[in-house]
């Protein structure tokens, strides 16, 4: 059996060259890299996903880019759940997935070169800001791609979304018929889709009901976890003007937030409703059970598996986004008041 160094010396070509063509370098002049695709042919030379991908064929093989915080990583239910759903689906249909790491992306690879070195047939996205300078020749390229709850534009991408404007107004209008005015929100990740929408949905729904929110009642967070959560809420806690009510941007910032009130000592819900977003597995088991917005994270990653599928079958396919329902699951975090 031939190995890459015997490629390299029938080419005439150092076993680096031969690598980069293999993996799709772009610095590599067209003559050289069909005479290393001419000997690899000729020798045989062709593993399962290289022999697809030189002779056209698909490799089979989906790349996802998570951009989360290192710290939960994949073993945020969040994620594992919307990974249930992209398997249940790709799978069924021959695919594997390869993790790109957002973070090795450096400025040398943007997202079309990493996806090109891993030989994908197509990507998926979640929590990637659709101003990521990396992205720009992704857009423009023929390499399908799906964005999880994002509003990407590109050549032949397409978005799966949640309704978060809905999942926002439903979190104020179901804290006003219990009776509260002061209703503060603890924001999440800055610059994506569901933080600005959901904080857009807020506001709008506020301004409904003729409710304000004060500059110093919406905290900007800095992201989705627990431990941002806590100081949010320890920020709110410190004003002399205090809300009644507070929306988190996701269950594990109302985690968080529930934390900080127990540590203050006092209440949930006798000091503070709380709202959380997601309906992740241990908000209906911590104390208080936590009223949040369900988000069906299997449903998600089912979605965007169809999707990836109609796109690499058909490059045609329809590019309006899928938007997916939401809904109150309403518990013990919230009480009326006078």
């Amino acid at each position: 059996m031939k190995t890459i160094r015997d490629i390299a010396r029938i080419a005439g070509v150092s076993v680096a060259t031969v690598s980069k063509v293999i993996n799709n370098y772009p610095d590599i002049s067209d003559k050289t890299r069909q005479r290393v695709i001419e000997v690899m042919k000729q020798e045989a030379y062709e593993p399962n996903v290289i022999a697809k991908s030189l002779s056209g064929k698909q490799s089979y093989s989906i790349g996802l880019c998570f951009r989360y915080n290192p710290a939960p990583g994949l073993h945020h239910a969040f994620f594992q759940n919307i990974l249930y759903g992209l398997e249940q689906t790709i799978g069924a249909h021959g695919y594997d997935f390869v993790l790109l790491s957002e973070n090795s992306i450096h400025k040398r690879q943007d997202f079309l070169q990493k996806c090109r070195t891993r030989q994908v047939d197509g990507a998926v996205f979640l929590g990637i800001d659709k101003n990521d300078e990396r992205l720009a020749s992704l857009l423009t390229s023929d390499l399908p791609a799906v964005f999880i709850d994002g509003d990407h534009q590109g050549n032949r991408s397409r978005c799966v979304v949640w309704n978060n404007h809905s999942g926002a107004r439903q979190v104020v209008e179901y804290l006003y018929n219990l009776g509260h005015r002061r209703i503060a929100m603890i924001k999440g990740l800055p610059g994506v889709k569901p933080t600005v929408e959901r904080t857009e949905g807020f506001l709008q729904a506020l301004g409904r009901y003729n409710l304000s929110c004060p500059r110093q009642w919406l905290i900007e967070s800095g992201d989705y976890l627990e431990r941002c959560g806590y100081e949010g809420m320890i920020q709110l806690l410190k004003l002399k003007d205090r809300p009644t009510a507070v929306f988190c941007q996701s269950d594990t910032l109302a985690i968080g937030a529930l934390r900080a009130i127990e540590d203050s000592g006092l209440r949930c819900p006798e000091d503070f409703s709380i709202v959380g977003y997601d309906d992740i597995d241990i908000a209906s088991y911590i104390q208080p059970k936590l009223t949040t917005i369900k988000q069906d994270t299997v449903l998600m990653g089912k979605a965007a598996a169809k999707v990836m599928l109609s796109l690499i079958q058909d490059a045609s396919s329809p590019t309006t986004p899928v938007v997916l329902p939401v809904e109150l699951v309403c518990r013990d975090s919230c009480r009326s008041i006078d």
